[in-house]
C-alpha cells in the first residue's frame, strides 16, 4: 500500500535564529502596549529558559504525533479491510495511482468520498473519460466517408477462372450498424468468370460491360438509408450497382448455408444499358 514515510524523531534544534525569532516575539509584546510595558516584561521569562521549555516539549509533541498518525492508519486499514474483496482490490490499486498526498487522512477521505458515492472507484475524477458516441454520418455524399473496410477475402475461382474479391464494409447511417457484403457478379449466369480479381467497388475499370456489382446489406436498414447506400455506391463505381438486403435463411438454406443469389439487372432499353436494382 501507498504511504510517506514518517520522518526520524531527532532532538530539538538550538539555533541562533529561533533565539532571536524569541526576543522579537517578545519586544512585540512590550511595544504592542507601551503603557504596560514594565509590567509585560516582568512577566516575561528568558531565552534560556525558553530553549529547555521547548526541548522538553518538541520530544512529547513528536510522540503524539507519531501517535495519532498510526492511530489513522490502523482505522483506514480497517475501513478498507471490512470492504468486499472485489471493491478492496479496486480501492487498493485506486489508492496506489490517485494523486491524492500518500498520508492516512488522504486515505480516510477517499474512503468516506467512495461511501457516501461522491467517486466511483470504476471512474475516479482524475481520470479521462470520454464518452463513446457511434460514429454516423446521416447523409454522406461518398462511400468512403459513410463505410469503412474491414473485410476482404476470395470466393469463386477455378483451374481456367480467376478468384473474385469480396469485400466487407461497415458504418451507421443514424439507425445503427450496417455491413455490407460486396461482390462483383456476371449480369449473363452462363457466362464464365475470365476476368481479373481486382473487382473493387472503387476505382475498377475491369469488366464493367459485363459485369455489375452486388451489395448485400445486413443490419437495421430503412429504406432511405438503403437509397442513400444505392446512391452513394453508384456514384463510386461506373458499373451497374445493385443493392438488396440480405435474405433471412430458413428451411435448408439456414441448414446448409446457401442464399438465394441476387436477381442481375434487366435492360430496359435495347441499346444495352443497364439499371441499377
Amino acid at each position: 500500500m501507498r504511504f510517506r514515510r514518517w520522518h526520524r524523531p531527532e532532538p530539538y534544534c538550538d539555533t541562533s535564529r529561533k533565539r532571536a525569532a524569541f526576543h522579537r516575539k517578545q519586544r512585540l509584546e512590550r511595544e504592542a502596549l507601551p503603557l504596560f510595558a514594565d509590567q509585560i516584561a516582568d512577566g516575561q521569562h528568558g531565552v534560556d529558559e525558553e530553549m529547555v521549555r521547548r526541548a522538553v516539549w518538541w520530544g512529547e509533541a513528536e510522540r503524539e504525533r507519531r501517535s495519532q498518525r498510526a492511530a489513522s492508519w490502523h482505522k483506514a486499514r480497517g475501513r478498507l479491510f471490512a470492504l468486499p474483496d472485489a471493491l478492496r482490490a479496486t480501492v487498493r490499486s485506486l489508492w496506489r495511482e490517485c494523486p491524492y498526498p500518500a498520508d492516512p487522512v488522504s486515505l480516510l477521505d477517499l474512503l468516506h468520498q467512495i461511501a457516501v458515492g461522491r467517486v466511483d472507484p470504476h471512474r475516479p475524477p482524475w481520470k479521462f473519460h470520454p464518452e463513446v458516441k457511434a460514429r454516423i454520418t446521416p447523409d454522406p455524399s461518398r462511400f468512403d466517408a459513410a463505410f469503412r473496410l474491414i473485410g476482404h477475402r476470395k470466393i469463386g475461382g477455378g483451374p481456367k477462372t480467376t478468384a473474385a474479391d469480396e469485400f466487407l464494409f461497415c458504418g451507421n447511417l443514424g439507425s445503427g450498424l450496417v455491413f455490407l457484403r460486396s461482390r462483383v457478379c456476371l449480369i449473363e449466369r452462363h457466362e464464365s468468370f475470365y476476368t481479373s480479381s481486382n473487382h473493387r467497388l472503387r476505382d475498377s475499370k475491369v469488366g464493367s460491360g459485363g459485369h455489375y456489382v452486388e451489395i448485400e446489406v445486413t443490419g437495421d436498414c430503412p429504406d432511405a438509408d438503403l437509397a442513400t447506400i444505392q446512391r452513394i455506391a453508384q456514384a463510386a463505381d461506373t458499373r451497374p450497382v445493385v443493392v438488396r438486403r440480405a435474405a433471412r435463411s430458413s428451411g435448408r438454406s439456414a441448414s446448409t448455408g446457401d442464399a438465394e443469389p441476387a436477381p442481375a439487372p434487366q435492360s430496359e432499353r435495347g441499346d444495352g444499358d443497364f439499371v441499377t436494382g
